[in-house]
Parts: structure tokens; C-alpha cells; sequence
């Protein structure tokens, strides 16, 4: 873990902390720390689970379990496809390509300058309007090709 993760993990556990009777919470720690740091580093397990109260295996299985969770740091902006039902048969494959094509990354990674990390995601709730793609916390849905560049455009 990096210098500068220290205190910014060490302030973010003590918010975290369980006061009994309450029983430790992993998953809202494990959020805490990744909205802090914008990743769970995996160095970080032992020190989570020492302020919680539980093991180490208890806090990476919720770490590995749920796929909002990272252990890698992400571009500035995150830029999500919905892969559900409804958004696949609307052609978000082809939506999720048009991304990866005009930012240059492939699903999971972040391109060189660090600016963009592209996933799949298995639903974002909004099949009415779908395809949809979900950019940091902004949710866009009706999403073609080729509006692609233009949607992009403000997070360059």
C-alpha cells in the first residue's frame, strides 16, 4: 500500500469502527475504504479486519464476492455497460465495443493515461431506456455507437 494510503485508511476505519452492541459491518467498511482510496487495496485485508473484529478471510470473501468492489485503482471517470437482458438485446455489445474502440482500452483495464477503465456490469436497472451506460455516477440510457464520442466528450 502506497505512503499516502496510510492515513487516509486509518481515518476511514476508525468511522468504521463497530461500537458494541453493534456487530462489525465488512461490506460498508469495504465501501468506505474504496470510496476514500477509489480501490480496496489488498494489502489493506489485515488492517480492515483488525479494526472490525473479524478475520482476514472474512473480509476478502466479501471483497471477492461483490463485483463493485475493486482491489485496482480505476481511471479518473468509469465507464460501465450494462450487460442485463434487456440491454444485451439492444444491441449493448454493440455499444460496448464502440467504447472500447474509441477510448482504446479493453473491458478492466485503464488506458495509458490513466483517464478512462471500461467494465461490463450485469444490470443497471434501467431497461426501459436501454442500452445503458453508466459514466462515474451518471446514468445514460437510449445509447447508440454513434453517439459514443459525443457522450464522452465532457470527461475527456
Amino acid at each position: 500500500m502506497t505512503t499516502w494510503h496510510k492515513p487516509r485508511l486509518a481515518e476511514t476505519l476508525e468511522t468504521c469502527r463497530p461500537v458494541p452492541p453493534d456487530k462489525p459491518n465488512i461490506l460498508k467498511a469495504l465501501l468506505a475504504v474504496q470510496s476514500a482510496l477509489g480501490h480496496v487495496p489488498p494489502s489493506a485485508i489485515p488492517q480492515i479486519a483488525q479494526v472490525l473484529g473479524v478475520t482476514d478471510a472474512q473480509v476478502a470473501g466479501v471483497l471477492s464476492y461483490y463485483s463493485d468492489l475493486r482491489t485496482q485503482p480505476t481511471g479518473r471517470h468509469l465507464i460501465r455497460v450494462c450487460m442485463g437482458e434487456s440491454c444485451t438485446a439492444n444491441h449493448g455489445v454493440l455499444v460496448l465495443r464502440a467504447i472500447q474502440d474509441h477510448v482504446r482500452v479493453a473491458v478492466g483495464d485503464r488506458t495509458q493515461v490513466e483517464r478512462f477503465t471500461v467494465e461490463q456490469m450485469s444490470c443497471a436497472g434501467n431497461c426501459a431506456v436501454s442500452p445503458t451506460v453508466m459514466i462515474d455516477e451518471d446514468l445514460c440510457g437510449r445509447v447508440t455507437p454513434s453517439i459514443i464520442p459525443s457522450l464522452l466528450e465532457p470527461y475527456r
